[in-house]
């Protein structure tokens, strides 16, 4: 049953209301404008019903604020009525483009400043609102997760924070390590992938791939991203390899153990597109050192994929790997914050994902399940057929 069809045979679970935070404005308004779209064509046998109310609407976005005093305090304010509402909050805790005064000084938003903005629009919430969920794509504190030493544990205790502030369920994409949602078990906790969306992506962009077990191999960077890796490797009917970091732990170098060399485990990359697909992309140091290491094994094009673009070192040495045709595409999502010179390189491909999150709200808000919507085999698979039928018609 399309995501359509089983919508028509359900009741809304309250008002739909969107509010992406100021730090995920552009990603909101596309869902928005998907979520106008669909409601407005849709023709519900029970649209005359009470339930029904305000169910078809200009826009589902909820106006709000957070203004700042001039020590850099902030309060969080609704400006319209939202008891009753289903809300859905979206909120990018890595976008460091946007500022704020502090005694006339300028601040950069940190993640610790866009999740205290979520939890100030939380907190005007004030209990009315019928059922909060919060949709952050890139989990704050995700990578730290496990305690390994006398430290915090700062994702575990931010999900607990949400759900003692009422939020029903959280929605993340990609999330580091899934069983952090151990810390809020009795509460909804998806960590979705956009696997589907990066197969899209570079089949939209390049026309030649042969997407066999002759030509094409998908590869990890390292033993904590194989599941990802042997997902895609296995709707895909391809082989899979892995690397691993061989560190020296006689040493410490910036707080982390340095890498020595990578190792890899697989068949051999020799003449083969390669496919890394790792979480996210932060230096890109792992990434580009894991492309050398292919190039050197003789592998053909190599493709960086990951969820999460994050470029904290700029862009500077991908523009240099993908000059001496070490890597040949970088796919990353719109999930966070994207610079202007990232979606201005040739070499990049823009996965959108609103319109899968937009599914995502409009099928939670009739209260139905999202189990197929996170499964994407049956579309990767139909996808793939029709671009192999497509080669073969040319």
């Amino acid at each position: 049953m399309s995501n359509d069809e089983r919508n028509l045979d359900t009741m809304p679970d309250g008002i739909l209301g969107l509010i992406p935070l100021e730090s995920c404005r552009e990603l909101g308004g596309k869902v928005d404008e998907y979520l106008v779209g669909w409601r407005a064509k849709r023709q519900h046998q029970h649209q005359a019903d009470p339930a029904f109310k305000n169910y078809r609407r200009g826009s589902y976005i909820i106006s709000t604020a957070v203004p700042r005093f001039g020590t850099g305090e902030a309060k969080g304010i609704i400006q319209e009525s939202v008891r009753g509402y289903d809300l859905y909050l979206m909120v990018d805790v890595t976008n460091y483009s946007l500022t704020y005064t502090v005694c006339g000084h300028e601040n950069h938003m940190s993640p610790d400043d866009h999740f205290s903005d979520l939890k100030r629009i939380i907190a005007a919430v004030g209990g009315k609102a019928r059922r909060i969920t919060v949709i952050i794509p890139f989990l704050y504190e995700s990578r730290q997760h496990k305690r390994t030493a006398r430290e915090s544990l700062d994702c575990a205790l931010a999900l607990q924070e949400l759900v003692a502030m009422g939020v029903d369920n959280i929605i993340t994409f990609d999330a580091h390590d899934p069983r952090v949602q151990n810390a809020i078990p009795l509460r909804g906790f998806e960590t979705v992938q956009p696997a589907y969306q990066f197969i899209k992506g570079i089949l939209r962009e390049v026309k030649d791939l042969k997407i066999d077990s002759d030509h094409m191999m998908i590869v990890s960077p390292d033993e904590g991203g194989t599941n990802r890796a042997v997902y895609l490797a296995n709707v895909l009917g391809l082989d899979m390899g892995m690397f691993y970091k061989r560190r020296d732990y006689s040493k410490i170098v910036d707080g982390r153990n340095p890498i020595v060399a990578h190792e890899f485990l697989g068949s051999s990359v020799e003449g083969k597109d390669v496919v890394i697909v790792d979480d996210m992309i932060s230096s890109g140091e792992s990434m580009i050192d894991v492309a050398t290491e292919l190039k050197k094994r003789k592998a053909n094009r190599v493709f960086v994929v990951a969820t999460f673009g994050l470029f904290t070192n700029g862009l500077e040495p991908f523009d240099k790997a993908v000059a001496d045709g070490t890597i040949y595409k970088v796919v990353t999502t719109n999930l966070i914050y994207q610079t202007p010179e990232l979606l201005s390189r040739p070499y990049y491909i823009n996965c959108d994902m609103s319109k899968y999150i937009a599914y995502i709200i409009d099928t939670l808000n009739h209260d139905s399940s999202i189990s197929d919507l996170l499964n994407p085999y049956d579309r990767i698979t139909r996808l793939v057929s029709r671009y192999n039928e497509e080669q073969k018609g040319q």
